[in-house]
């Protein structure tokens, strides 16, 4: 034992010193440990959050798993077929018809809410006081229930002359139209119904994104003689390109899920013309008491968004670098 690790005690005899050992001090030992002992802290907080999820969704997302490889016999016991239900889903025309009309709803929806919104946000920007009461009533539309919002446009859709939105064509001169009554145009109806709920909701993330843009770029653009539409373009665009990738993806989800508007206002009709795969996986599993096919519906679906986010995710990478 060296010199300096000898220290002489209180009855003046010599006794050895403990010294921390070399590298780390003691009070960040500590801390350390303290903070490690307490790394559950975040989980308990989370806890009921966690419990709600695996009990009201993840559960029975795995069931549903195990469903779509089971013809479903309630009370008389599950039988094994494999793909047979998958086979069967996708070999059905009204599943192949109703994935095309799926995927029209949300291509239109999607391009309709990103364009409505992107304009609703440029034409609200700004501190104003005025101007945060117009985007609170514009954004009533995303509050209110969506079985409000359908019952609300089923009344103005009524197809005689004397329905809200015919009364407004015949003031131009135009004919009454049936609107979801009609397989031409019910379709169509549906989509300006989700555009109409669904922009307000991008404006308020676009809104967000604009005020991270630099504003000495729209300077230097309007120096350079730049216009608003190409300021627009050349500028906000670009600068709002993480935030298009997200509103793409939350809306393209949204329009492959659509089911309460469409179930609400048509139920698939007229003719099928506007049955969507959730409406059919609905009537599958429910009206026709067919859960095995309906939970490959269900599984096929998700498999579709998952794909698409993935896709929508490794093109955003890809562009970043």
């Amino acid at each position: 034992m060296s010199v300096d690790q000898v220290r002489p005690s209180a009855n003046g005899s010599a006794a050895p010193s403990v010294r921390p050992p070399a590298g780390r001090p003691a009070k960040s030992r500590t801390r350390h440990s303290r903070r490690a002992g307490r790394w559950w802290t975040p989980w308990l907080f989370l806890a009921p959050a966690l419990i709600l999820f695996l009990y009201f969704k993840f559960i029975p997302m795995a069931n549903a798993i195990t469903m779509s490889f089971q013809d479903v016999q309630p009370y008389l016991g599950n039988k094994w077929v494999g793909t047979d239900n998958y086979a069967t889903v996708l070999t059905s025309d009204g599943f192949r018809e109703a994935a095309w009309h799926t995927i029209v709803l949300a291509v239109g929806q999607t391009t309709g809410c990103l364009v409505l919104g992107l304009a609703l946000a440029l034409l609200m920007e700004g501190q104003s006081r005025r101007l945060g009461v117009i985007r609170s009533a514009a954004f009533l539309p995303v509050v209110v229930p969506i079985a409000v919002v359908a019952e609300l446009w089923r009344i103005m859709y009524h197809p005689t002359g004397d329905g809200m939105i015919n009364s407004l064509l015949g003031l131009v001169g135009s004919g009454p139209s049936g609107f979801i009554n009609d397989p031409h145009t019910s379709m169509a109806s549906i989509m300006v119904t989700g555009i109409w709920r669904g922009a307000p909701y991008d404006m308020m993330i676009f809104l967000a994104g604009l005020g991270s843009v630099d504003r000495g770029l729209y300077e230097a653009a309007k120096v350079d003689g730049a216009s608003r539409l190409q300021r627009v373009r050349y500028v906000t665009i670009p600068g709002l390109r993480s935030v298009f990738s997200i509103l793409f993806i939350l809306a393209a989800i949204r329009g492959l899920r659509v089911f309460t508007e469409v179930f609400l206002l048509t139920n698939g009709g007229p003719d099928g013309s506007t049955e969507v795969v959730m409406t059919l996986i609905y009537k599958l599993g429910l009206e026709q008491n067919r859960l095995g096919v309906g939970a490959a519906g269900a599984v096929l679906l998700f498999l579709a968004t998952l794909v698409l986010t993935v896709c929508v995710h490794l093109f955003r990478r890809r562009g970043n670098e």
